[in-house]
């Protein structure tokens, strides 16, 4: 990993898992592993925060609140799923409540498989995050040396009619 411009900053949100994927990521965060010696910082607030951690599946009732988390971080930001829940629906998946891992409901960049995911898994996950927080932030860098005062263009990734269209179709389900 090479030089860091800026220290990432991590928001983790665990969507309904077992609590065995949180333990490991709050174990990755101690001292023993030290994941803020590349430079992470654990934050609670989506408006500050580069990185977008998730446990457990999505279900019908957090999934409105991670699109809400997800929208509310500032660009670039990237997310990462962390165990089998978060990366497929796990255990979980054929629930009538599930929807199935964080792809559901946001895009996710970066997959971390296991039940529960061994820290040294999550700590290469969030060295691959940083590295493409990194990238990512170049590339905006670059974009706005270059656009200086053009409006940006809307991501297609976010707010698509299949999001919408996604929310409507869980807020309705919801509902019922």
């Amino acid at each position: 990993m090479g030089k860091v411009k800026k220290s990432p900053w991590l928001l983790h949100y665990d969507g309904s898992s077992c609590n065995g994927c949180d333990i490991e990521v709050l174990a990755t965060l101690t001292p023993v592993y030290d994941a803020e010696r590349f430079g992470v910082v654990n934050t609670g607030d989506p408006l500050q925060a580069d990185i977008l951690m998730i446990t457990g599946g999505i279900n019908q009732q957090n999934a409105p609140v991670v699109k809400q988390l997800y929208d509310q971080m500032p660009r670039p930001k990237v997310v990462v799923a962390v165990g089998t829940c978060a990366c497929s629906g796990g255990v979980f998946r054929e629930c009538y409540n599930m929807l199935g891992g964080a792809d559901s409901t946001v895009p996710v960049d970066i997959y971390v498989p296991g039940c529960a995911a061994r820290p040294e898994s999550i700590m290469d996950g969030i060295l691959k995050a940083v590295a493409l927080f990194q990238k990512r932030s170049d590339e905006h860098d670059q974009y706005e040396k270059e656009h200086k005062g053009e409006a940006r263009p809307v991501d297609p990734s976010i707010n698509t009619a299949h999001d919408k269209a996604k929310l409507k179709e869980m807020e309705g389900t919801a509902d019922a």
